[in-house]
């Protein structure tokens, strides 16, 4: 059944999967705030609305992937917001890594309105959107997520029930800050035993199949072996995720010491001047340090 779908945000990621369900051939209509994103993507092809209501007008499926939580409440909130200028009933699916708090009190504010609501943040890349293998993390009301089933069916390899709205924030915080660490170590480790002499395809030969292996080392590191850093998550996106873990362990009056270290990493990454490559270009900082300090014979 073709349902007609806004997509509320087409960075990376919105666009990604409006593209995956457009192939699925449901009447997708994007929106962003950026006229040069507008222009660009309607050069390509691609639906776009001029206005957030024209986006809206019609489509009882809203999509939201935006870059952080003011960009959330200001999507959604007020009288010229999503919750305002939906059509009544509408199913609203929140897609972006942002606080829980904050997913709280918008999904309140459409509940009121009469809409379903869904908390709903993605692991994987833009080209995993593309191709309907991300995973999904979902908060909210059993009888919301039966609705969105047959849509997160072609988004994901699976998707999992974290509990109600605001969990799956939770959850994709979490993962994150193991996610960002695991690169973190990995890209020094890496570094350190290249500098100390093992040729680096080599390394990564006998790690991808050893205990220190993570799905980010074997996932990301053939890229940087290539000297590839083009953005499958960009590094500025790992800082402020960082930064969301220490913000929830402060509400929670819960230290986080490793993730603080790990956020001044990556903001040093970002000052190094990597801020738009991925995440793994901490192994090309790494990589940089190690032959300015290397030891003469």
């Amino acid at each position: 059944m073709t349902e007609r779908i806004a997509v509320i945000g087409m960075g990376q990621m919105g666009s990604a999967m409006a593209s995956r369900l457009s192939e699925a051939q449901h009447d997708v209509m994007g929106y962003d705030i950026s006229d040069a994103v507008r222009r660009n993507l309607s050069s390509q092809g691609v639906k776009m609305a001029d206005s957030l209501a024209a986006a809206l007008a019609g489509r009882t499926t809203v999509l939201t992937s935006l870059p952080d939580p003011n960009a959330v409440k200001g999507a959604w909130l007020g009288d010229d917001g999503i919750i305002a200028l939906a059509e009544p009933g509408s199913m609203l699916v929140e897609l972006s890594t942002i606080d829980p708090d904050t997913m709280r009190e918008v999904g309140a504010a459409a509940s009121v309105k009469g809409h379903g609501v869904l908390d709903c943040p993605v692991s994987g890349s833009p080209n995993e959107a593309g191709t309907g293998k991300l995973i999904l993390l979902v908060g909210g009301e059993d009888a919301v997520l039966e609705r969105a089933g047959p849509l997160f069916d072609l988004l994901g390899q699976t998707w999992q029930h974290t509990g109600e709205v605001g969990t799956a924030k939770v959850v994709k915080i979490v993962n994150n800050m193991m996610s960002m660490g695991n690169v973190l170590v990995a890209s020094e480790a890496f570094s350190l035993g290249v500098a100390a002499g093992v040729d680096p395809q080599k390394l990564f030969d006998v790690i991808s199949v050893s205990g220190g292996r993570s799905h980010h080392f074997t996932k990301r590191f053939p890229n940087a072996l290539e000297d590839n850093f083009e953005p499958g998550f960009k590094m500025e996106l790992g800082e402020k995720d960082l930064s969301l873990g220490v913000e929830l362990g402060r509400a929670m009056k819960m230290p986080t010491p490793t993730t603080s270290l790990a956020r001044e990493m990556y903001a040093l990454a970002l000052a190094e001047g990597y801020r738009g490559k991925d995440i793994v270009a901490l192994m090309d900082m790494y990589r940089e340090w190690a032959r300015n300090t290397k030891v003469e014979a």
